[in-house]
């Protein structure tokens, strides 16, 4: 195999078509449809299921698109640093909602303005989903909470977040689990740190959250805790950065449980130049706010 060959593959794969991944690489779809072929019969496998002439990536396929992509970018990688252009092209940067609500503002504004060919893609959600998308290839990097556990990510941490307990106006106090044992839950999906961390929690005081309704953003988690409907979990700094904040009661997570952190994380190997960039800037800011 050779690198025009990956280059076809790579665009087939985010494309899903031969002939908008001839455009992207300015061949002739003829042109790539055999380089494919002769790809998968060098590899014995076949990457793409067919079917009504469009192209979905097999279960080898995805295995073998990571690998594609890291090594595309590591060529990539290697012409810059030799031409010594300054970063430039798309940074897929994937963020928690409350991180890029609050903290992400100033840090991309002012990366944006000292270099200005980057394009920025955002990305929000769990921490799960973001970090299935840095292993996948899909995200350059991405913002999660910590701790760093697994073996194919690097990664810094950058923010320190002090973890509300969010109720209605008129609750009592909250000291420990017990004393909400049984009351209704706000929050993410399943696949979201905060939440996990939430109910455990709760289990770690031998208490039990009620019935925990799945919200897609804060906003919605802080509408229904003003209605007297339950409880939610949040950061301060987001909580805070919302006008309604002031129609709630809030409690710092008692003990351990109160302080979580922010993490930045990549694919092992795949520091380039631009998230090289990306995570100076960070640590400068982070300096400054010291």
């Amino acid at each position: 195999m050779d690198l025009t060959q990956l280059e076809m593959f790579n665009a087939v794969a985010e494309s899903g078509s031969i002939t908008a991944a001839a455009k992207q690489v300015h061949r002739v779809p003829s042109n790539l449809t055999t380089r494919i072929q002769k790809l998968e019969e060098e590899l014995g496998v076949a990457l793409f299921i067919r079917e009504n002439q469009r192209l979905r990536l097999s279960p080898a396929g995805h295995s073998f698109l990571s690998y594609s992509q890291r090594i595309t970018g590591l060529v990539e990688e290697a012409r810059r640093v030799v031409a010594g252009d300054e970063p430039e092209g798309l940074f897929a940067l994937g963020s928690l909602e409350s991180t890029a609500a609050v903290r992400l503002p100033p840090l991309l504004a002012q990366f944006k303005q000292r270099y200005a060919r980057i394009q920025f893609n955002l990305v929000t959600g769990p921490s799960g989903t973001m970090i299935d998308a840095v292993l996948d290839g899909a995200l350059s990097a991405a913002f999660v909470d910590g701790p760093l556990l697994h073996p194919q990510l690097d990664g810094v941490p950058v923010f320190d977040e002090q973890m509300m307990i969010v109720a209605p106006v008129d609750h009592a106090p909250i000291t420990r689990a017990r004393e909400v044992d049984g009351e209704q839950v706000y929050a993410f999906r399943a696949n979201c740190s905060y939440r996990r961390h939430f109910e455990s929690w709760f289990h770690d005081d031998g208490a039990r959250p009620g019935r925990i309704h799945e919200m897609e953003s804060y906003h919605g988690m802080l509408a229904c805790v003003i209605a007297g409907a339950g409880l939610a979990l949040m950061p301060r700094a987001m909580l805070e950065s919302m006008p309604a904040s002031d129609r709630v009661s809030a409690w710092p997570m008692p003990d351990r449980w109160e302080r979580l952190t922010t993490w930045l994380i990549w694919r092992r190997g795949a520091l380039t130049p631009t998230l090289d960039a990306f995570t100076a800037l960070l640590a400068e800011m982070k300096s400054q706010r010291l």
